[in-house]
């Protein structure tokens, strides 16, 4: 019994098609419009005018559950995902207490299970509370049914060179990854929040100088070399750290890295008014920096796009610059501004941002059942987008708890329609759509 038919798609914009999906599965696709005859009861979703993608998978996602539940939980974190066209979306071990331990990794997999809307795949600490000394239950991990291969300390970096060696060393047995917060703690400092420059100087802001990221980038290439592990550079933000980047992949280095959407659209300039939702860790860099990160991601040398989805309640971020906690709203608004900046200029295809959404994080989390191109036999887990559609972005109407939103008051070319996991419907329009409202 067939699941959904889609009539009209344009797979990746191109001609369009009718798709046929069964159990979860696609099982037939024709360029024939109405070749395919729907059953009785069958769902049919009319696509004219849509490109269908791959859903998107995103490598960094800040859920705070467990701790901070004020500000995001695994459910409103994962409708907003889902109403951003993601299937799957990686969670970040940084909550209270950490992801450290292969119990913690599995409770966040059974909160994304019960919430129904996205693939919630765990990220495990590095080391144990974050803290960089001692390595976390990495095995223990890797081996509990969560499966873990994605490692991180994300929102501090490892910082200790023995430490990193450690883990990579431990992580090759099962083909991990560590995904790297690329800052170094003897060059950042403890207080700094700008980029260090010109403007942090008038502004009178702590700032963090360019090689506190490339150095350590440039340290863990080599320890990926020396090793024979994978490292990932979490939301590289400077042109000298996508050279670095690049010179480990012309290496033969097994390095890997990804970008924000608002480290690729935003820059330093937007600091000169104080305005805490623009405080982000990394910082936003000078325009030549923005610019680099455009060009690395186009030529390959960036391999991912991930949101880095900080949500964060409005007594933690409505405070001084200096004061104000780090981060921004993504998942909702990642593919608006990625094609708009990115695709309706020409600098990329949709199907060049299908391979830096869905198919590269995939290969990069070694996640199975996501990262599949639109085909006969592949998962049923795709995204129907409307490239013509604007939109403006309002923060009220997030499902997440939290409004820090660098996006509200924009209009974007570009809109995600519709959600599909393993061929049910997870969100239209903007809109999450549960497992009750199907039934």
């Amino acid at each position: 019994m067939s699941d959904l038919i889609i009539t009209g798609a344009r797979i990746l914009g191109a001609d369009p098609a009718d798709i046929r999906i069964t159990d979860g599965v696609i099982t037939e696709i024709t360029d024939r419009p109405g070749g395919l005859e729907p059953s009785d009861g069958v769902e049919t979703l009319d696509a004219d005018g849509l490109a269908l993608l791959p859903g998107f998978v995103d490598l960094h996602t800040h859920l705070r559950e467990p701790g901070r539940e004020d500000t995001e939980t695994v459910a409103t974190g994962s409708a907003a995902a889902a109403a951003g066209g993601f299937t799957a979306i990686l969670a970040m071990a940084n909550t209270t207490p950490p992801t450290d331990t292969a119990e913690a990794a599995v409770h966040i997999l059974d909160l994304g299970t019960r919430a129904g809307l996205v693939d919630v795949q765990p990220i495990g600490a590095v080391t144990k509370d974050l803290a960089g000394a001692e390595l976390a239950e990495l095995g223990l991990m890797a081996r509990s049914r969560a499966k873990v291969r994605v490692f991180s300390d994300d929102g501090h970096c490892v910082g200790d060179g023995r430490v990193m060696r450690r883990a990579l060393e431990y992580i090759r047995a099962f083909d991990g990854v560590i995904s790297q917060h690329s800052q170094d703690p003897s060059l950042a400092g403890s207080t700094a929040c700008c980029h260090e420059g010109e403007l942090s100087g008038r502004l009178g802001l702590p700032g963090w100088p360019a090689p506190a990221e490339s150095a350590i980038i440039a340290r863990d290439a080599m320890l990926a070399q020396h090793t024979g592990s994978r490292v990932h550079v979490a939301h590289v933000t400077t042109a000298e750290g996508v050279e670095v980047v690049r010179w480990a992949k012309a290496r033969g280095i097994a390095m890997t890295a990804e970008v924000t959407p608002h480290h690729l659209a935003l820059d330093l300039g937007l600091l000169s008014g104080y305005d805490p939702v623009f405080k982000v860790n990394p910082p936003l860099r000078p325009s030549e920096d923005r610019e680099a990160l455009q060009d690395a991601l186009v030529d390959g040398t960036i391999d991912a796009i991930a949101t880095d989805h900080a949500p964060h309640a409005r007594h933690d971020k409505e405070h001084a610059f200096v004061d104000a906690a780090f981060g921004m709203l993504g998942l909702e608004t990642a593919f608006a501004v990625v094609h708009d900046l990115m695709v309706r200029t020409g600098r990329m295809t949709l199907a060049d941002l299908a391979e830096r959404m869905s198919l590269a994080p995939a290969r990069i989390a070694r996640l199975d059942g996501h990262g599949h191109p639109v085909a006969t036999g592949s998962p049923a887990n795709l995204v129907l987008v409307d490239p013509t559609a604007t939109v403006t972005v309002d923060r009220e109407s997030s499902h997440s708890i939290s409004r820090n939103n660098p996006w509200h008051g924009h209009t974007l070319t570009g809109a995600v329609h519709t959600t599909i996991l393993r061929g049910r419907v997870t969100a239209r329009e903007g809109h999450a759509v549960t497992k009750e409202a199907h039934q």
